[in-house]
């Protein structure tokens, strides 16, 4: 489970944020707690509506890509802080990420009363129109005399403290999971997906903006990335940067990688013009969040094909295209990358259009592609299914699980070649059997296949 925490100070010495990073090493089996900050958020001002900064652009998508919110608040004079309750104005003025989010509130405080009206104050905040989050109910974590409540390496002292605060955090999961069935957030696996990229992985180049057309340039500047006759030292092999350019131009298929922090970071360009490329891409795009690459009708379906690799529900995805007649027939394959240690590094696509193969076996085999008289064609897709099966599609993907492989042709053991009589339509999709391979149906009106 993905959640964020936000600190409610922008002091540079802050409890609440040593709180927070206790929640997110101590309980890290229970979630994923990633901690934001509010120090480069400016204050509200409706006559100045700074909506589309970077600082709150950055809080908006996190908090909208995460299952749940842990906020982290001072008591301020019986209140939030002003610093929190600016956030909470931009983030509910033109922009509304709380909407529906269920949040947890825990607090710090010098003295012995824990943060316990500053706490009430945000909940009725939370609870407003415009904000419309869903607070988990009772379940107070009130931390108190916050300055001997530490030891030096960041750990609550008191076990008894540590163990409600646990206890108090499995009922905040539990109950980001009973909201998130209720929002149908449950049956969108990609819904934690950040295809914003607001994120870093140990190989993002910070400070050039993604979305600058001149991204390329840019970092490979910062980086002092090499280039020209420059030698790579690869695992079986020694290229330059020409050469490895010159090999990856001329693959078969149309190649593209982003990596793990959902960054469009490569694709091969092969010469063609964009409108020509069997998945159209630019080089203005390289460098861009996932976001802006796909249309906005395609991104559930993106995003639920990139959760599934990322956690290892599949290690292949195959998706037809729509649009694929008697001479063309498309595929998108994407294969999640992982480094050696088994962590995932982001995903490989290739595009192919594999009809000139199937067209190359027919005439070299003698062989013929047949109608089968009992095969369902999908409208969508145009992939069949044998009649009697009924096939379940998987929620997510729209792949069949129990899918039956069209029955093999009889062939002639002198010639090889396939007796025409009841020979069936060979079926691309069916043939991914393999159990790590998910082959999705792709309905043409929603974009899916654009993952």
């Amino acid at each position: 489970m993905k959640l964020v925490g936000i600190v409610g100070s922008i002091a540079d010495q802050s409890y609440n944020r040593m709180l927070l990073r206790f929640m997110s090493t101590q309980y890290r089996n229970m979630a994923d707690i990633e901690i934001l900050d509010i120090s480069d958020v400016p204050m509200f001002n409706q006559s100045n509506d700074q909506s589309d900064s970077p600082a709150i652009q950055y809080l908006n998508h996190k908090i909208l890509a995460a299952d749940g919110v842990i906020i982290a608040t001072p008591e301020h004079n019986h209140t939030i802080p002003a610093a929190l309750k600016s956030v909470i104005e931009w983030l509910s003025y033109n922009l509304h990420p709380f909407t529906d989010k269920p949040v947890m509130i825990v607090g710090a405080s010098y003295f012995i009363q824990g943060s316990s009206r500053a706490q009430l104050n945000l909940r009725q905040i939370l609870e407003s129109p415009g904000v419309n989050a869903i607070t988990l109910p009772g379940n107070e974590f009130l931390l108190a005399n916050a300055k001997e409540a530490f030891d030096e390496s960041g750990m609550l002292k008191d076990d008894r403290t540590a163990s409600f605060l646990g206890s108090t955090l499995q009922k905040f999961v539990e109950f980001v999971g009973v909201i998130g069935h209720l929002n149908g957030r449950a049956d969108n696996p990609g819904a934690s997906e950040d295809l914003y990229a607001t994120g870093n992985c140990d190989t993002t180049v910070k400070d050039v903006d993604m979305r600058d057309p001149q991204w390329l340039e840019k970092a490979a500047e910062k980086t002092n990335a090499v280039s020209g006759d420059a030698y790579v030292k690869l695992d079986r092999g020694l290229l330059t940067v020409n050469q490895i350019d010159r090999f990856l131009k001329t693959m078969p298929v149309e190649l593209t990688f982003a990596d793990e922090n959902n960054q469009f970071i490569y694709y091969g360009d092969q010469g063609h013009d964009p409108k020509d490329m069997l998945a159209s891409r630019t080089p203005d795009q390289v460098g861009d969040p996932l976001y802006y690459v796909h249309p906005e009708r395609a991104l559930k379906g993106v995003a639920t094909v990139i959760n599934n690799l990322r956690n290892g529900k599949t290690d292949l995805f195959v998706l037809p295209v729509p649009g694929n007649g008697p001479t063309k027939h498309l595929m998108h394959y994407y294969k999640a990358m992982h480094d050696e240690d088994g962590v995932y590094r982001g995903i490989n696509e290739w595009v192919v259009d594999l009809w000139p193969i199937v067209a190359s076996y027919l005439k070299q085999t003698g062989k013929k592609l047949v109608d089968d008289p009992n095969a369902k064609v999908a409208a969508t897709t145009g992939a069949s299914s044998s009649a009697p099966v009924e096939p379940d599609p998987d929620a997510s993907t729209g792949a069949s699980e129990e899918e039956e492989a069209p029955t093999a042709p009889t062939t002639d053991a002198s010639t090889g070649a396939s007796e025409e009589t009841e020979a069936p339509m060979a079926d691309a999709t069916t043939k991914a059997s393999d159990a790590d391979i998910f082959v999705a149906e792709v309905d043409e009106t929603s974009g899916a296949s654009e993952a």
